[in-house]
C-alpha cells in the first residue's frame, strides 16, 4: 500500500498553505486574493490528488474596492495566509483581509460545506494562526514582532482583560524580511512556531527564504531558535519554505511548503517530516525529494483545472472556477442558454482589469494551453469579449465590436495601467475560436495568443507577452473569460466550452 509523489506537488498557484488532518482525509487550504468565492478547501486521501470541497466566504465585502467600481480594486488585498484547525467539535480558519483591514474568524461543523461562520475582528492581524491551549484559544500574528492575543472561548472575539502582547521578537540581525506566516503546534509538552524568513546572503547563508521555528515548553514562555529548513531544489535560489506540519494515522510526519515559481505562482511541494532531539527535521538529508513514497493506496480525484462543456441543470459554477473579485450574479448564467456560459456586460470600463464578472482558473506549468469557443452575436458597439491570462501584466485575445465592424483582437497593459490593442484582423464570423499558450518552464514564462476561424487552423496574433508575477496581484497567472462594454450595457457573448491542456 503506497503511492509515489512527484515534486512539485501542483505546478500551479498554491501558497500559504495549512494543513488539518482529521481521521484519515487531509484537508488543505490556500490563499486566493482577490477571487470569489475564496480561500478554498482542498481534500485528499493520499496527499497526492487533492481536490476543492467548498470555500470559507463567497465575498468578504461588498464595497467598491471588491465590485471593481469608482476606479478602486482589492487585487492583492483580500484573504491571505489562512490558517485551518479543529476544536471540539468544530473546525475553525482564520485569516487577513487587507482590502476592510479586518481579520476574520470562520467555524463550521462541517469543512466540506462551503460558506463558513464568521466574526469579524476590526485589526489587521497579518499572517493569524489560532492554537488552543486546552481550552483556551489564541491568535498569533505579525511580522517579526509576534504578538498573542486571547480570544474568547468560542472564537466569537478578542477577549476582554485577556492576553494580549507581543510574545517574541524574531531575529533581526543580517535579516531582509523577517519571521512572518507563523503556523503554531503543541507536540509532546512543547509550542512550536514555524516561520518563513528571508535573511541577506553572505559565506555562511545562501540568502534565500527558509523555514525557521521557535520552541518552548510553556505558550507564553522563553523561545529558543532554529533553522530547520533552506532548500531550493536546484531553482534560481527561490527557497521552499511556509507551509503545515502535520501527522498521518499511523503517526508519521509530513510538511508542504510552497516556493516562488515566477509567473505560474507559488507552488506547493511535500516533504516528509522525522523527529529529532525535540524539533522537526523537515526533508531528506537537508533536500527537497524529487519523488517520495506515501503509505496510501492512491485515490484519484478531480484536478484543480478542468475542462467544462457548461453543461449544467442549475446555476452553479463547478469549484475549480472563480470570479475576479465579487460577481455580479444576474449578468451571468450557464442555463440561460444550455451547453453555454453566458456573460453579460456589468457597468463601463476600457482595461479588462477593472471588467466585472471575469471567470478564472489557474494556470498550471510547465506548459499549458487554454482553448474556448464563442459565440458573438449578441455583443453591442464598444463590447469587447474573449480570453485573458491575467496578472497585472496581461495579454488577452478576443473579439471586439467597434464602429459596427466586429475584429478579432489582442490586447496588452500599456504603460499607465490601460489596455492597449497590438493587432486586430476585421472578421464576419459569428463564432471564434481562441487559444492561449503559456510556456512558463524554467521561467520562460511566455504566453502567446492565438484565433481560428473553424477551431482547427490556429493564427498567431499581436505579440508574445512577457509575464510577470508582481506584488500587486500577488496571484500567479490566471486563465480567465471576460466581456466588457466601453459604450453602454446590454450586450452578451456566449462561451460554448473551456477545455484545458496541460504538457508535461
Amino acid at each position: 500500500m503506497s503511492t509515489i509523489v512527484k515534486n512539485p506537488l501542483f505546478y500551479a498557484d498554491l501558497p500559504d498553505i495549512d494543513v488539518l488532518r482529521v481521521d484519515d482525509t487531509f484537508y488543505m487550504v490556500s490563499t486566493t486574493m482577490h477571487m470569489s468565492p475564496g480561500a478554498p478547501i482542498l481534500k485528499s486521501k493520499d496527499l497526492k490528488n487533492w481536490e476543492i470541497v467548498s470555500y470559507l466566504f463567497d465575498i468578504t465585502s461588498d464595497n467598491a474596492k471588491a465590485t471593481l467600481q469608482n476606479g478602486q480594486n482589492m487585487y492583492g488585498q483580500n484573504q491571505w495566509a489562512t490558517c485551518l484547525g479543529k476544536h471540539d467539535d468544530y473546525f475553525y480558519a482564520a485569516c487577513s483581509c487587507g482590502n476592510i483591514d479586518q481579520t476574520l474568524i470562520f467555524t463550521t461543523d462541517d469543512i466540506e460545506k462551503s460558506n463558513w461562520n464568521v466574526v469579524r475582528i476590526n485589526q489587521l492581524m497579518h499572517d493569524p494562526s489560532i492554537i488552543f491551549d486546552g481550552d483556551t484559544p489564541y491568535i498569533l500574528s505579525g511580522c517579526g514582532e509576534i504578538r498573542i492575543v486571547e480570544l474568547e472561548k468560542d472564537l466569537s472575539g478578542i477577549k476582554e482583560g485577556g492576553v494580549d502582547r507581543i510574545l517574541l521578537s524574531t531575529q533581526k540581525e543580517g535579516i531582509s524580511l523577517r519571521c512572518e506566516g507563523v503556523h503554531a503546534y503543541k507536540k509532546d509538552g512543547y509550542y512550536y512556531l514555524m516561520f518563513i524568513e528571508w535573511p541577506f546572503g553572505s559565506e555562511e547563508c545562501a540568502g534565500r527564504r527558509r523555514v525557521v521555528c521557535y520552541r518552548s515548553n510553556g505558550l507564553l514562555g522563553e523561545y529558543e531558535r532554529k533553522v530547520l529548513f533552506d532548500d531550493n531544489m536546484g531553482y534560481y535560489n527561490k527557497g521552499i519554505a511556509q507551509g503545515a506540519l502535520f501527522d498521518t494515522p499511523s503517526g508519521d510526519w509530513y510538511s508542504i511548503l510552497f516556493q516562488d515559481h515566477d509567473a505560474v505562482g507559488r507552488i506547493p511541494h511535500l516533504l516528509p517530516v522525522k523527529w529529532e532531539g525535540g524539533w522537526p527535521v523537515i526533508g531528506v538529508d537537508g533536500k527537497t525529494p524529487q519523488v517520495l513514497e506515501v503509505p496510501f493506496d492512491e485515490c484519484k480525484t478531480s484536478f484543480i483545472v478542468c475542462d467544462d462543456e457548461f453543461s449544467y441543470e442549475k446555476n452553479e459554477l463547478i469549484k475549480q472556477w472563480q470570479w475576479n473579485h465579487n460577481p455580479d450574479n444576474d449578468s451571468w448564467s450557464v442555463t440561460e442558454r444550455p451547453g453555454y456560459l453566458r456573460l453579460k456586460t456589468v457597468g463601463l470600463t476600457n482595461c479588462v482589469l477593472s471588467a466585472r464578472n471575469t471567470l478564472t482558473q489557474r494556470t498550471v506549468g510547465p506548459k499549458f494551453e487554454v482553448t474556448v469557443a464563442i459565440e458573438t452575436e449578441g455583443m453591442k458597439d464598444g463590447d469587447y469579449a474573449g480570453i485573458v491570462a491575467l496578472q497585472s501584466r496581461f495579454g488577452t485575445v478576443g473579439v471586439k465590436k467597434e464602429n459596427g465592424k466586429t475584429f478579432i483582437t489582442m490586447t496588452v497593459k500599456d504603460g499607465v495601467g490601460g489596455e492597449f490593442v497590438l493587432e486586430q484582423v476585421e472578421t464576419e464570423m459569428p463564432r471564434v475560436y481562441l487559444k492561449i499558450f503559456f510556456d512558463f518552464e524554467n521561467s520562460r514564462d511566455i504566453a502567446d495568443f492565438y484565433y481560428s476561424k473553424d477551431g482547427e487552423n490556429y493564427s498567431l496574433i499581436g505579440a508574445s507577452v512577457k509575464m510577470l508575477y508582481t506584488l500587486d496581484h500577488f496571484m500567479g497567472y490566471r486563465i480567465g473569460l471576460f466581456n466588457y462594454a466601453t459604450i453602454e450595457n446590454g450586450g452578451y457573448v456566449d462561451f460554448d466550452f473551456f477545455r484545458v491542456n496541460v504538457i508535461e
